[in-house]
C-alpha cells in the first residue's frame, strides 16, 4: 500500500470526516478544498443520494440484491446497513481494487443474519473478474433483480477504458427488473472551480474525465428512468433530511436509477 501518494477514496474518506487517510491524502483533499470549497458539500450530497436511492431500491423496488462497484472505505451508513434497514434479508457484494479498502474489509461484512455480503478484490476495469468471482455468484441469485450501484467512480475511466461498455457488461447478466444505479462526476454547472479541483487530482497521477447531461445518459441508454431523471444528485427525490442548503453551482454530480426492462 502506497501511503505516500494521495489516493482518490482516502480523500473521499478525509473530506467525510472518516479516520482512513495519511498525510498526503490530507495534503491533497486540503489543495482540492481551497480551490473549491464547496468540494465538502457536494461530496456530502453524493453520500446523501446514495443513502436516498438504495433505501428506495429496497423499500419501493423491492431490490433485496445489490452489486457495488468501487465501494471505497466503509463509511458509515454502508450499502449492506441501508439496505438491510428496510429489508434485513438484503445480499450486498460490495467490488474493490484498494488495498486498504480489503484491510477494512470487515466492516463491510457485517450483515444481518438473514442477509449476506460479500467482498470481491477487483478492478472494474476487468468485469469479467468481478463476473467470474466466485463470492459473486455465492451470493447473489440471478435469476432474481440485482441493483448495480456505481457511485461516484466513472469520472476516473478515461475515454479509452470505455466507461459505458463496462458497465453495460456489468448490467448484460443481471435479469429483467434490474436496476442500475449511478452518480457521474460532471464539469456542468461549475467549470471553472470544478476544473481547478480535477487539475489538483491530475497532478497527483488521478486524471479525470467529467460528462456532459447527454454523455452521463449513454450509461443509461435502453433503460426506463426512474422519475425524475438523470439530475444533480441533490434533486433526485430529496427526503426533507437535507441538513445544508445545496446550491446547484455547489454540486458537480448527476445522479439516476433505470431499470432493465
Amino acid at each position: 500500500m502506497d501511503t505516500g501518494t494521495a489516493h482518490a477514496a482516502r480523500i473521499y474518506d478525509y473530506i467525510l470526516g472518516g479516520e482512513d487517510h495519511y498525510p498526503a491524502d490530507r495534503e491533497a483533499a486540503d489543495a482540492m478544498c481551497r480551490e473549491w470549497p464547496a468540494l465538502p458539500v457536494h461530496m456530502r450530497a453524493n453520500r446523501d443520494w446514495m443513502n436516498r436511492a438504495v433505501h428506495r431500491l429496497a423499500r419501493e423496488a423491492g431490490v433485496r440484491q445489490f452489486l457495488d462497484i468501487g465501494s471505497g472505505i466503509p463509511t458509515s451508513p454502508n450499502i449492506h446497513q441501508i439496505a438491510q434497514s428496510a429489508a434485513p434479508a438484503s445480499r450486498v457484494v460490495y467490488v474493490d481494487n484498494d488495498p486498504l479498502v480489503l484491510a477494512l474489509s470487515g466492516e463491510l461484512l457485517s450483515s444481518t443474519p438473514e442477509g449476506r455480503t460479500a467482498y470481491v478484490e477487483a478492478d472494474m476495469r476487468d468485469p469479467a473478474a468481478i463476473l467470474d468471482a466466485p463470492a459473486f455468484r455465492e451470493t447473489l441469485d440471478l435469476s432474481e433483480p440485482v441493483a448495480l450501484t456505481v457511485i461516484a467512480i466513472v469520472h476516473f475511466l478515461l475515454d479509452e477504458h470505455d466507461a459505458v461498455g463496462i458497465v453495460r457488461r456489468l448490467m448484460e447478466p443481471l435479469p429483467a427488473g434490474s436496476y442500475l444505479a449511478m452518480s457521474i462526476g460532471t464539469a456542468d454547472f461549475a467549470p471553472e472551480e470544478v476544473g481547478r479541483v480535477a487539475r489538483e487530482y491530475a497532478a497527483r497521477g488521478m486524471p479525470m474525465r467529467l460528462r456532459t447531461l447527454a454523455e452521463a445518459g449513454e450509461f443509461f441508454a435502453g433503460l426506463d428512468l426512474v422519475a425524475p431523471g438523470i439530475v444533480q444528485v441533490h434533486k433526485w427525490r430529496p427526503d426533507g433530511t437535507a441538513t445544508e442548503p445545496v446550491r446547484d453551482e455547489d454540486i458537480a454530480m448527476y445522479g439516476a436509477v433505470g431499470r432493465k426492462l
